[in-house]
């Protein structure tokens, strides 16, 4: 046990939990925030997987589409961290050095905020699993189809239940550090 009940996780453990870091790495696969990239403008006439691509030509990457490719990602649809932990994406990270997984976007145009982004995304969420136990209010499974736009976003919002889990002083901690 990395944390326990008796103290507040710490932005420091995080880095000793790594199936946390595996499941959000699979949650960025199959959920990145956008589906497409920014829009990109060649510079000069190029060669891109045997297609001549003239200078001026715009390009939208289908990040989605990317980290669902079957050719990488064995059984891409299923939700899977442990392909992190054990297969060849092991030392596959998020931050644009690796294209098979860009959810921020890949070499210079990628986003400013990528550290920041991470860095508050696991921290937070890592928290709320430790603070609360979650229910959902059915039996039905959750339905992830995503609503049409420009980022992605479910179509049916998500109902839990959450109940807490941590000594009350706990909470109070966590109140202030925000």
């Amino acid at each position: 046990m990395i944390v326990g009940k008796e103290r507040v996780l710490d932005e420091s453990d995080i880095d000793k939990l790594p199936y946390f870091q595996a499941m959000m790495k699979e949650v960025m696969r199959l959920y990145p925030t956008g589906p497409c990239g920014g829009p990109r403008e060649f510079s000069k006439d190029c060669i891109v997987a045997g297609y001549h691509v003239p200078a001026g030509t715009r390009l939208l990457v289908n990040i989605h589409r990317v980290q669902r490719d079957p050719k990488v990602w064995p059984e891409p649809m299923e939700f899977k961290p442990e392909r992190f932990l054990m297969t060849w994406h092991k030392d596959v990270d998020v931050k644009g050095q690796h294209f098979e997984l860009i959810p921020f976007g890949a070499g210079r145009r990628s986003c400013p905020g990528i550290n920041f982004g991470i860095q508050m995304t696991h921290l937070v969420l890592a928290r709320f699993l430790q603070a609360f136990d979650i229910y959902k209010p059915s039996d039905a499974p959750v339905d992830m189809t995503a609503a049409p736009g420009l980022t992605v976003s479910k179509a049916i919002p998500l109902e839990v239940l959450v109940r807490p889990r941590l000594p009350a002083n706990l909470y109070q901690q966590m109140g202030n550090a925000c």
